[in-house]
């Protein structure tokens, strides 16, 4: 099993995390980690950002404040 030392959350201390064997056939990629401590279970899933892009032609001017 590959180790990785990760925050703990329920240990409040970095300690090492393990990759239990795993049923979904991910192998030593497996997104689920347990802390070798307390058993708590960590999920490494991967962050999806998507940003929206305007074309420069429909750019959009700041709107202008007005007095009262």
């Amino acid at each position: 099993m590959q180790d990785r030392e990760l925050r703990c959350v329920i240990c409040d201390a970095e300690m090492p995390f393990e990759v239990p064997p795993c049923t979904d056939g991910h192998g030593a990629d497996c997104p689920e980690l347990v802390c070798t401590r307390c058993d708590a279970a960590e999920i490494l899933a991967p962050l999806e950002v998507r940003v929206w892009l305007r074309p420069d032609n429909h750019r959009v001017a700041p709107l202008q404040r007005r007095a009262a």
